[in-house]
């Protein structure tokens, strides 16, 4: 059994994700969480996921992903666009043609909201059993355990 107060394996057992820390995305004013909250939204998750198949235009991207309005999927791939995931061309012709495509950045963020996207739907039945059968049956002065430790 190796010493684990050695200053070499008080360092292992960092995480990675402090060690690549560059930022303070705890601070309020850290300009990384804009870009977190873009990626990580609802409608940034999914145009991520459905840009890695490829270049979409406008209503191909609101016929793909069900429930999002014009106006959310319009304002994602504009902060999308601006954070640099994005790229936008459109071309000089009328009726205007516009079309969307994940930059070499998007791609390797699109990557990573994947894989969770994938985590959720694999874990769904474990997640859907862990929530409370009745929602209502739970007084609302009573403290609910919102994870468990196992």
């Amino acid at each position: 059994m190796s010493d684990i107060s050695s200053p070499s394996r008080v360092t292992e057992r960092i995480p990675l994700s402090e060690h690549l820390m560059r930022g303070n995305l705890f601070a309020e004013a850290c300009p990384s969480r804009e870009v977190l909250k873009h990626v990580t939204s609802r409608w940034g998750v999914l145009l991520l996921v459905a840009l890695m198949a490829g270049t979409h235009r406008f209503s191909d991207l609101r016929r793909k992903i069900g429930g999002v309005s014009e106006k959310m999927l319009a304002q994602t791939l504009q902060w999308l666009e601006a954070d640099g995931f994005v790229l936008r061309v459109q071309y000089p012709v009328v009726p205007p043609h516009v079309e969307y495509s994940l930059t070499a950045l998007g791609e390797e963020v699109a990557l990573r909201v994947r894989d969770l996207a994938d985590w959720i739907e694999v874990k769904l039945p474990e997640i859907m059993q862990a929530k409370p059968q009745d929602d209502a049956a739970v007084p609302a002065n009573v403290a609910v355990t919102t994870h468990r430790l196992r």
